[in-house]
C-alpha cells in the first residue's frame, strides 16, 4: 500500500476494459463517419442524392433532394453556375397535402439556386418557393409564374404554345386591342400620365386559350378577370415588354384589319414613352394627338383638357395579300361562326337542315374580307348598312364539305371554337348519313345545336 501511495503512477494495472472503452469510442467515431459519408457524400460516386427532408408544411413530405458537394452537379443536375432550376412534384403521386380545392394541374413548382454557397465553412444553400403557411394562396399548382427564366424543367401544365405565329396576329385582328391611356395625376409634373398597352378580351371558356397567349409571349404581362362581362383579359403594360416582345412579334407578323394602322400608332407612343417625351408639355401633346387617331379616339374630358388638339392622319389599311392560311385560323377564332340553321322544310319531316360558316367584320375591311374569299375559293359578302358591318359567308354545301373541312383540318383553330367545329363536322357526318332526314336523326342534330356557340356551357 504504501509503495501505491508514494509511487502509484509507477504502478502497472490490467487496463482491458479500458481498451475495449477507447476500441468502442473509436469505432463509432468511424461507423457515423461511414453513414454520412455514404448518405451526404454519395453523388461524388454515383452523381445523386439520397436524402428526403420532410418540411414544415402542413401535409406531408415533399421530396427536396439533399446537393452533393460537385458544384457543376448541384442537386443532382447538371447546371450552369448561378441558374435557377426547378423540379416538378407530382402532389398525387406524393399523397395528400391537406388540401381539398381542386386545380387545374396536379404540379408543383420546386425551385433551388445553383451556386449558392459560403466558401467558410462550406455549405450549400437550397430554396423552396416559401413554404405553404407563407402562401396568399394555399395551393402550390396555382402559383405557376409563367415568366421566362432560366428554369431547367419541362412545363407541366398542357399549355406549351403550339400557337403558330401568324394565327395569333390573327387572333389578335380580331380581338385584340392597342391602348393608350391618359389620366391626371396630382404628383406628376404636368398633371398627367400616360401608359401604353396591349389587351386582348375573351370569353371565360376560353381561358386555356387566353394562358396559351401568355406562354406564347413567354409569360409576360398579366391575367385578369373581368368586373363586368364573364370574360378573362391578358394585358401587357410593362414598357420593356412592350417593347422587346409585343412589338417585335406583330413587326414581324403583321396585321392585316385596320387594327394595323392603330399597332403602328402604339408604336410611336411606346417610343415616345421610352424617350422620355411624355414628361414634357410638347411629348404629352404629340400623343394627345396620336391617341386621337386610335380606336375610339378621345373621351369628352380629354378633349376639354387639350382642346388644342390636331388627331394625326390615319391611313386606310390595303391588305394586298394573305401569306399565312394560319392568319385565318385565328382570324376565324375570333370573328367566325360555324351555325347549324333549322328551317321548316318540304321534307318527310317537315324540316330542313342547313350549315354555315361565316366571318362578320366592320365594313372598312371590305377589301380584307374580299382577299379571304379569293384565298379560300368560296363565299360571299352580305353587307348589313345597320351595324355598319359585313359578314362573309359560306352556305353552299360543295363549298363547304370540298374546301372549308380540309382547311380547318389541316390549319387547327384553338379554344371553344375548335368544339364548335367539331360539333359542327358531327351535323355534317349525320347529313351525309341521311340522318337528318329522320325524326330521331334531327332530334340528335337539335341537341347538337344547343349546346354550340353561345349554348355552350362549362362545368
Amino acid at each position: 500500500m504504501e509503495s501505491e501511495l508514494v509511487a502509484g503512477f509507477f504502478t502497472e494495472h490490467g487496463a482491458t476494459i479500458f481498451v475495449f472503452f477507447f476500441l468502442g469510442e473509436y469505432s463509432s467515431i468511424v461507423l457515423f463517419s461511414s453513414i454520412s459519408g455514404i448518405l451526404f457524400l454519395g453523388a461524388l460516386w454515383f452523381r445523386k442524392s439520397f436524402v428526403c427532408l420532410k418540411l414544415s408544411n402542413s401535409g406531408n413530405t415533399l421530396k427536396l433532394l439533399i446537393p452533393n458537394y460537385i458544384r457543376n452537379n448541384i442537386c443532382g443536375w447538371i447546371n450552369y453556375i448561378c441558374m435557377v432550376i426547378t423540379q416538378m412534384i407530382d402532389e398525387n403521386i406524393m399523397g395528400n397535402r391537406g388540401s381539398k380545392s381542386k386545380f387545374i394541374s396536379n404540379f408543383v413548382k420546386e425551385q433551388r439556386v445553383d451556386g449558392n454557397w459560403w466558401n467558410k465553412p462550406f455549405h450549400l444553400k437550397y430554396t423552396l418557393k416559401g413554404f405553404e403557411r407563407n402562401y396568399q394562396v394555399k395551393i402550390l399548382s396555382k402559383q405557376f409564374n409563367l415568366t421566362k427564366r432560366n428554369y431547367s424543367t419541362e412545363s407541366s401544365l398542357n399549355l406549351q404554345s403550339n400557337l403558330n405565329p401568324f394565327f395569333v396576329s390573327g387572333l389578335i385582328d380580331a380581338e385584340g386591342c392597342f391602348s393608350v391611356t391618359i389620366y391626371k395625376k396630382e404628383n406628376y409634373r404636368f398633371g398627367w400620365c400616360v401608359r401604353a398597352q396591349f389587351s386582348i378580351e375573351l370569353d371565360s371558356r376560353d381561358i386555356l386559350l387566353i394562358k396559351k397567349l401568355q406562354v406564347f409571349f413567354g409569360g409576360i404581362g398579366r391575367i385578369n378577370q373581368s368586373k363586368t362581362n364573364n370574360s378573362f383579359i391578358y394585358c401587357v403594360t410593362k414598357l420593356s415588354d412592350l417593347t422587346n416582345v409585343i412589338i417585335t412579334h406583330f413587326v414581324k407578323y403583321p396585321l392585316l384589319t385596320q387594327k394595323a394602322e392603330d399597332f403602328k400608332f402604339f408604336k410611336q407612343v411606346v417610343e415616345l414613352i421610352q424617350n422620355k417625351e411624355h414628361l414634357t408639355l410638347d411629348g404629352q401633346q404629340k400623343i394627345v394627338n396620336i391617341k386621337a387617331s386610335m380606336n375610339l379616339g378621345l373621351s369628352d374630358q380629354q378633349k376639354k383638357e387639350f382642346s388644342n388638339f390636331k388627331p394625326v392622319e390615319r391611313q386606310i389599311i390595303n391588305t394586298t395579300n394573305i401569306s399565312n392560311p394560319n392568319w385565318i385560323a385565328g382570324f376565324t377564332c375570333g370573328e367566325g361562326c360555324f351555325s347549324v340553321n333549322i328551317s321548316k322544310g318540304q321534307t318527310k319531316i317537315g324540316h330542313s337542315v342547313s350549315l354555315r360558316f361565316s366571318i362578320a367584320q366592320h365594313k372598312r375591311d371590305l377589301k380584307l374580307m374580299e382577299k379571304i374569299i379569293n384565298y379560300l375559293g368560296c363565299g360571299l359578302i352580305n353587307t348589313n348598312s345597320k351595324r355598319n358591318s359585313i359578314e362573309l359567308r359560306v352556305s353552299k354545301q360543295s363549298d363547304i364539305i370540298n374546301i372549308i373541312f380540309p382547311f380547318f383540318e389541316k390549319y387547327s383553330l384553338v379554344g371553344v371554337k375548335q368544339l364548335d367545329y367539331q360539333d359542327w363536322c358531327k351535323v355534317a357526318n349525320l347529313m351525309r348519313d341521311g340522318k337528318h332526314l329522320t325524326v330521331e336523326g334531327l332530334l340528335i342534330i337539335r341537341n347538337i345545336k344547343s349546346q354550340m356557340n353561345t349554348g355552350r356551357k362549362f362545368d
